[in-house]
């Protein structure tokens, strides 16, 4: 049974207490549904306007004009002559140094029609299968050559390594990694060689001459330096010695065509 309540003498009449939980929910729920549907309207609103344009963007006048140069004033497009890009993307072997006056056309298995393939350039070297792999790692792409022999034993070889555009420079990795090792007696020149003039890095060298029983003598010069995404191999063998001017000279004459 529910407590008796107490009675008001002034009232004459028994009070009861109020019950709030009821009317609690309905004015949350009416909160509720003014809120979904203010926000309804709103978008209804926002809807039916124009959109708002954007602030302009702050940045620099462009470069560029907005209507082309009088003939004269603009920049002129370089030249065959002056564009190296231009020279060496098309007939590499038209690049490559005439062979001098009297000299003679040698006749080599690896050298065909002013091309060698890479299995042909790295028979040069002591670790050809280690050349090959890596030449072929670092975007070779084609090799022109040409070879003439002078007198009865100077022969004389130019070749124009070129590598494929990549993240690595093809063409200054195998250049200055041949460099690495000239100063090796066993393996290269067995000296730091001498700077070809208008190169970074390039440089040319003279061997020390190589003795053998029952042979003539072996002399050898070679040059090494890279123009772009060309690497220049020069070599220059002879019973006789080589003086730096021949190599010298050879090299800067290369370089100038590329």
């Amino acid at each position: 049974m529910e407590p008796q309540q107490e009675a008001d003498p002034a009232a004459g009449a028994t009070v009861r207490p109020r019950r709030r939980g009821r009317t609690a929910l309905v004015i949350a729920a009416a909160v509720a549904l003014g809120l979904v549907g203010g926000t309804a309207v709103g978008y209804a609103v926002q809807a039916e306007r124009a959109p708002t344009p954007l602030p302009p963007l702050s940045q620099p006048r462009l470069s560029y004009p907005a209507e082309p140069l009088p003939k004269g004033q603009g920049v002129e497009p370089l030249s065959a002559k002056e564009d190296r890009r231009a020279r060496t993307s098309g007939d590499l072997t038209k690049v490559l140094v005439p062979r001098p006056a009297g000299a003679r056309e040698s006749e080599l298995a690896w050298l065909e029609d002013g091309w060698t393939g890479l299995d042909g350039y790295v028979l040069d070297f002591q670790s050809e299968g280690y050349m090959f792999e890596s030449l072929a790692e670092g975007g070779f792409r084609r090799t022109a050559s040409t070879s003439w022999t002078q007198g009865e034993h100077r022969r004389t070889t130019v070749r124009l390594v070129q590598f494929h555009p990549g993240p690595v420079l093809g063409a200054v990795e195998h250049a200055e990694g041949q460099l690495d090792y000239m100063d090796d007696p066993e393996r290269g020149a067995g000296n730091e060689g001498d700077p070809i003039k208008g190169t970074a890095d390039g440089r040319y060298f003279l061997y020390k001459v190589k003795n053998k029983p029952g042979y003539l003598p072996s002399y050898r010069a070679r040059a090494i330096a890279y123009r772009g995404d060309v690497m220049l191999d020069i070599n220059i063998f002879d019973t006789e010695p080589i003086s730096k001017k021949v190599i010298r000279t050879l090299a800067e004459r290369q370089l100038e065509r590329l």
